[in-house]
């Protein structure tokens, strides 16, 4: 049975983990971590949708804690609650992409990862509007402010 999340996204696409699947850790999220999803979906991945339209492909989404351990994520990251995900959509600059968010939507977080992809966070309730870069300096990921 497929679940939808909204009209162009679904609960196996945004659990999908290759890391999970390779090294037999369930992915599967709660009821809470579903709703957060849904409203992740709606309420940013959907208007990204329209507005380019094109597919947004998800890389990371949901993340069980086990699977989040595994890959070394941070212990308070949003994937766990099933309110954020990585994505690009093909054929759009991640910068391009980044802005267009900034200037259009409401979101938690929203970081521009190495140039490489969109991290975006929502939560219901209070939202940071918060953006930050991702770059590595001296071996290390450090996050600065602004896209």
């Amino acid at each position: 049975m497929i679940v939808r999340l909204s009209p162009h996204f679904t609960l196996a696409e945004m659990t999908a983990s290759q890391t999970a699947a390779r090294r037999g850790i369930d992915n599967t999220p709660g009821d809470s971590e579903i709703a957060a999803l849904r409203s992740l979906c709606v309420e940013v991945l959907e208007p990204v949708r329209k507005h380019f339209d094109r597919p947004v492909i998800v890389s990371s989404g949901y993340r069980s804690p086990a699977l989040n351990r595994a890959i070394g994520g941070s212990a308070t990251s949003q994937h766990s609650k099933g309110e954020a995900a990585d994505f690009t959509v093909p054929g759009v600059s991640v910068l391009d992409l980044a802005q267009w968010m900034h200037r259009n939507l409401n979101y938690d977080q929203l970081i521009y990862e190495f140039g490489s992809w969109v991290h975006v966070s929502y939560r219901v309730g209070r939202l940071r509007n918060q953006e930050l870069s991702a770059k590595r300096i001296g071996g290390r990921t450090k996050y600065l402010p602004g896209i």
